[in-house]
């Protein structure tokens, strides 16, 4: 399994493509990382065979480290380019990744686009402009809110509509309870 770890490892990092890997590769390297432990455990530290599977050991660890941070990067630039990738470069476990990694993408890509045509993204403005509609249960002083206007002062059974911020301060305190949303 080292001398096909190394092999993977060696030509992902030389290749700007993804390389394909068997569909049991992460399988097979956790079973081997395993072995490795096991075997290790069992021996005497001071052992030239323990010295040697140590030493192995990191050299499994680098390449691993190294080539799934290569892997992630290939992916990531691909989808910040809304490139493809195919499906089968990727093994199962990736493929998992990949379906986080996507919607991600495709909201980066918005934002800019957004941001290009000279608006604020929406997800930014919805969230800035959150308001709630609440009934007052006891009286309230006037206070500041997240959007640094002035509200109230408030008596019971007033209604108002206060940024979200604020409106959950004032719902966990038991002052107001929750209406509707604008």
């Amino acid at each position: 399994m080292y001398s096909q770890l190394h092999e993977t490892w060696k030509k992902e990092v030389e290749n700007p493509e993804l390389v394909k890997l068997p569909s049991d590769f992460y399988v097979g390297i956790v079973e081997y990382v395993k072995r490795l432990k096991e075997e290790s455990r069992m021996l005497d530290k001071r052992t030239v065979k323990a010295n040697l599977l140590r030493k192995e050991m990191q050299n499994v660890k680098r390449m691993v480290w190294e080539l799934t941070r290569v892997r992630y990067g290939k992916i990531v630039n691909k989808v910040a380019n809304g490139k493809d990738i195919p499906r089968d470069a990727l093994t199962a476990e990736e493929e998992q990744v990949y379906g986080k990694i996507l919607p991600l993408g495709e909201t980066m890509s918005n934002f800019a686009t957004e941001v290009l045509h000279g608006q604020l993204p929406s997800s930014i403005v919805d969230l800035r402009h959150k308001r709630v509609s609440m009934r007052i249960l006891k009286d309230v002083p006037a206070i500041v809110g997240a959007d640094m206007k002035t509200y109230g002062p408030f008596k019971t059974e007033d209604v108002a509509s206060l940024p979200l911020e604020n409106a959950k301060i004032l719902i966990k305190q038991g002052l107001a309870e929750k209406v509707g949303v604008n």
